[in-house]
């Protein structure tokens, strides 16, 4: 897998639009070099920390096919979709949650990152755009991009490489693990080798140790 980085995107905390509430989903394009730090793109912000950021959320790719798949479902707001409007830092064509893997491991300019967990979509998505029904179409349909973390420091620019240069056997797409954790009663085998995957976010680890919990006790 070997494409490049058709869009770069950072932006500053500022009041959303209509109701004053702080956000950083407004991204403006950038070429760079832009340098990539434990925690992102050095310049980048995020608004509420509690949700977004660290090192675990460090970088959000969304594909950029995905956004005329929105714009076809939500018309009204086809003229504020496109790449970047989304609040990602990483834009690409040719890739998206059913041919990337938890685990992954990319190249991208002179740093290298990990996939370590899918975005759950939030209401900055409706605020942003103005429409209602768009964040849940989004996580229902399990297309809300994903996070890295950044396992070597480095910096990127516009049309920089974005290189798959390790895959560990077995790992899960996103899509796999959207439909697993989408299932009403899924198999505890199978939730508990999704616990288990190389690479995978802590928060996801806890969250799916409570259902596996549950799942046992029910």
């Amino acid at each position: 897998m070997k494409l490049i980085i058709t869009g770069l995107y950072a932006g500053r905390v500022q009041p959303m639009p209509g109701d004053g509430r702080p956000t950083a989903i407004f991204k403006t394009p950038v070429s760079g070099p832009m340098a990539i730090g434990r925690e992102g793109l050095i310049g980048d912000a995020q608004a509420d920390r509690r949700v977004h950021g660290g090192p675990d959320k460090a970088l959000h790719h969304f594909p950029a096919e995905t956004h005329a798949r929105l714009a076809a479902q939500f018309p009204e707001a086809a003229a504020s979709l496109g790449p970047g409007t989304l609040g990602e830092n990483f834009s690409t064509f040719g890739v998206d949650e059913s041919t990337v893997c938890i685990g992954d491991v990319f190249a991208v300019g002179t740093a290298k990152v990990q996939l370590c967990q899918p975005r759950q979509p939030c209401w900055k998505i409706e605020a942003r755009h103005g429409v209602d029904g768009m964040t849940r179409a989004i996580a229902d349909a399990g297309i809300a991009g994903w996070y890295y973390r950044v396992l070597e420091t480095g910096e990127v620019a516009l049309g920089d490489r974005f290189e798959l240069i390790d895959r560990l056997p077995d790992a899960p797409t996103l899509t796999a693990f959207w439909a697993l954790v989408h299932t009403h009663r899924p198999a505890l085998a199978a939730l508990e080798q999704l616990r288990d995957t190389p690479g995978l976010a802590d928060n996801w680890h806890r969250k799916l140790d409570q259902r596996i919990d549950w799942l046992r006790k029910a």
